[in-house]
């Protein structure tokens, strides 16, 4: 049965109590029709020739909550990470950017590192975001920009959560080409560059598995309400 989109991002948000909507990834290899393009302004290329419509590709994720858009691989070209986890660029290429190299350079992360980091498989063609509420087909990726109580949540449904860090955006690459849903920590590259609150983490989801997902956060959220019930009662002996 498809699932309904705006119902299931309700869903997610009053299970998890999200204070920013869920949005939706889709990677494909033709822009979808009707869906307008993101066309700020790029800036002029780094010497590198690095440039692109925002800072990262994980800025797109802050834009999206707002409105549907499709982008392209030159919207994304600023980050050579992002670039690299999301199937544009090959490792190679990534390493040899300056960007890269000041990241290594600060011992933020290591060349052996680099190599594996998880990444989309193969390159697309564009990258719609936009609010899953408003999604007409399935999405690859449901992202959620969640606090740690609410990443408790999730653990709690999902004990084959992914937990990582840096970089942010390897969670994307995660859930779609592997269905795991993963969650990151957040990473300094990505939170200076979306302006990401402190208490804000990010959890992927496949959207594939969306039902599960939902049926499985709706009876955790029970058990955790069931439990916070008895605690706040039990604590009661101490005031």
């Amino acid at each position: 049965m498809p699932i309904d989109y705006e119902r299931a991002a309700g869903d997610l948000t009053s299970i998890l109590h999200l204070t920013e909507p869920p949005i939706g990834i889709t990677f494909s290899d033709e822009a979808p029709p009707g869906v307008p393009a993101f066309d700020d302004p790029m800036p002029e290329p780094t010497p590198d020739g690095r440039t692109g419509r925002v800072p990262a590709g994980c800025v797109f994720w802050m834009k999206a909550i707002d409105r549907t858009f499709v982008t392209a691989p030159e919207d994304h070209g600023n980050c050579s990470v992002g670039s690299l986890t999301h199937g544009f660029m090959g490792l190679e290429e990534a390493a040899g950017r300056a960007d890269v190299h000041a990241l290594v350079a600060s011992g933020w992360v290591t060349e052996d590192v680099l190599s594996q980091i998880p990444t989309v498989s193969t390159r697309p063609g564009f990258i719609t975001y936009g609010p899953l509420s408003e999604a007409a087909a399935e999405p690859d990726v449901v992202l959620l920009r969640v606090s740690p109580k609410q990443l408790m949540m999730i653990s709690d449904a999902l004990p084959d959560l992914h937990g990582g860090g840096k970089p942010q955006c390897h969670i994307v690459a995660l859930a779609k080409e592997h269905g795991q849903v993963a969650a990151s920590v957040g990473c300094m590259l990505s939170r200076t560059r979306t302006g990401m609150s402190p208490d804000e983490m990010t959890c992927a989801l496949p959207a594939a598995r969306l039902q599960e997902v939902l049926q499985k956060l709706g009876a955790a959220a029970k058990s955790d309400a069931a439990v916070a019930a008895y605690a706040a009662e039990d604590s009661r002996r101490f005031t």
